[in-house]
């Protein structure tokens, strides 16, 4: 029985993507230079930008589908806190704090493969932490006596979550740059200085590097 070309077409097709389709590198790891935007949920503490970097590693269990870690440390950089009159802050204050930020984040990654570009999503769950509520606190509180109602600093840890996605390029069998990264980056940082979580932006980019193919 002749076989039409058509279908013999088809059938390879579908055999190479399936055969590609298995082809998918077992992790991946990189560094990258990361921006974040933090945007304080309170009108005494102005948005700032934070200039950080850090890394990834990647534990693939299909071709589509990943489990990731993401860690990022951001710079020392100042916010202007100016706190108005109010029972945490009976006489009110001011003080440009120096703060820093780091960032531990874990959940699943989808990547489509394909030869020229690799789109990627994700939905990373985990915490932050940040001395700039602590500093705040020695910087207004401390100086002087009866300038704030509380006795204790803010705690520094709070939860965190990443939204967002990226593409990475391949210019190797085994590097890809990743020109873009970007992701709503949510921070709970709630206490006297701060009313509720931050809606934050991050932005990130560096190069990818891919292990153990199969």
């Amino acid at each position: 029985m002749k076989i039409p070309k058509s279908v013999s077409f088809t059938a390879i097709l579908l055999f190479g993507l399936a055969a590609w389709a298995q082809e998918f590198p077992k992790a991946e790891v990189g560094a990258d230079y990361t921006y974040a935007r933090i945007a304080p949920n309170f009108s005494g503490s102005q948005g700032h930008s934070l200039n950080g970097g850090g890394g990834w590693a990647v534990l693939n269990l299909k071709s589509y589908l990943g489990i990731k870690m993401d860690l990022q440390g951001y710079g020392s950089t100042t916010s202007s806190f100016v706190l108005p009159p109010s029972t945490s802050f009976p006489s009110g204050g001011s003080a440009n704090v120096q703060g820093n930020m780091f960032t531990y984040l874990f959940g699943p990654q989808i990547k489509i493969r394909t030869p020229k570009f690799q789109p990627f999503f994700q939905l990373l769950l985990g915490g932050a932490h940040s001395n700039v509520y602590g500093n705040a606190y020695k910087d207004v509180c401390l100086p002087t006596a009866g300038a704030c109602s509380f006795s204790k600093a803010p705690s520094g840890n709070a939860f965190a979550l990443a939204f967002g996605g990226g593409i990475d390029i391949p210019v190797g069998k085994t590097i890809s740059i990743r020109p873009a990264e970007i992701d709503y980056l949510l921070t709970d940082f709630t206490n006297r200085f701060n009313n509720s979580n931050q809606n934050n932006f991050r932005y990130s980019a560096g190069i990818n590097f891919s292990f153990g193919g199969r």
